[in-house]
């Protein structure tokens, strides 16, 4: 997946362990990284934190057991105040964006539910495409963007899943600001 061009936006997300770059597809996904962006502008993600780590010892059971997936989650945890309205979802089919090692995408519980949390794939999760199992609606998760820069970073953090999926020192994320 090479989409990266000039004008493509850039985000930083400054965490104690160091930054993370990450690159967005408006594009592909113009609601998901609307959203993504009207959190970063207003300063929402600020004093947030990286509080899920999904891997191969703490996977959360789906409905098929062949579902399973390896991420890293942050921004804002359900119920959080700062929260701002859903939006639709923009599914894998729609913006052929696939869930590829680095790729950054909206958690969601039901279709049109995804807010301020997003999470990193750690390898390759197909599960979470259009298609995949790993809910029973079948329509994935909303890609839309990549890693760029920082991928030491995410890696320090994902290595710091224990026996549970909730992590008991949140990795802070000071901030979220377009470069």
């Amino acid at each position: 997946m090479s989409l990266s061009t000039a004008t493509t936006p850039k985000v930083t997300i400054e965490t104690p362990l160091g930054p993370i770059i990450v690159e967005l597809y408006p594009q592909q996904a113009p609601l998901t990284v609307a959203n993504f962006l009207q959190y970063c502008q207003q300063g929402l993600f600020a004093n947030s934190s990286f509080f899920r780590i999904v891997n191969e010892h703490n996977a959360q059971q789906a409905e098929d057991a062949n579902a399973s997936i390896q991420v890293v989650q942050g921004g804002l945890a359900p119920g959080d105040k700062r929260l701002l309205p859903a939006i639709a979802h923009e599914s894998t089919a729609q913006t052929g964006l696939l869930h590829e090692d680095g790729v950054i995408s909206m958690a969601r519980f039901e279709p049109g539910t995804a807010d301020g949390s997003f999470f990193f794939c750690i390898g390759e999760q197909p599960e979470l495409n259009f298609a995949g199992k790993r809910y029973a609606d079948g329509l994935g998760f909303a890609a839309f963007g990549r890693i760029i820069s920082g991928r030491q970073v995410l890696e320090a953090i994902y290595h710091l899943a224990e026996d549970e999926e909730y992590v008991k020192d949140e990795v802070s994320i000071i901030s979220i600001y377009q470069i």
